[in-house]
């Protein structure tokens, strides 16, 4: 599964009504993949290719720990506990995630 499969995934999967209201990029730096922005506006979901300068929180991860987080294999804050991911930004938005894109 490619870095796009798993976005893609994440995309069908927006909980359109947990965004209303919300105005935010969520930047994912894929360390042997693509990067790829997630932008979430007002209950929309768009998915931009390569970085985004108005990120506010960026996650750092390899491919296989993006695919975990997606599929649910893979507890986010256990991966961020553990070393596999780090975030930059605003990382109470990293917590949103789960509530956007539920598995």
């Amino acid at each position: 599964m490619s870095v796009a499969d798993i976005v893609q995934t994440m995309q069908s999967k927006f909980n359109a009504s947990a965004a209303a209201g919300l105005d935010l990029v969520f930047q994912f730096n894929i360390e042997d993949g693509e990067n790829y922005a997630l932008i979430v506006k007002d209950g929309t979901c768009n998915v931009q290719q390569g970085d985004n300068p108005n990120a506010n929180v960026t996650l750092i991860m390899d491919s296989a720990t993006l695919k975990g987080i997606a599929t649910g294999e893979t507890d986010g804050m256990q991966a961020f506990m553990g070393g596999k991911l780090r975030a930059e930004g605003d990382m109470m938005l990293a917590m949103k995630l789960a509530e956007l894109f539920p598995v």
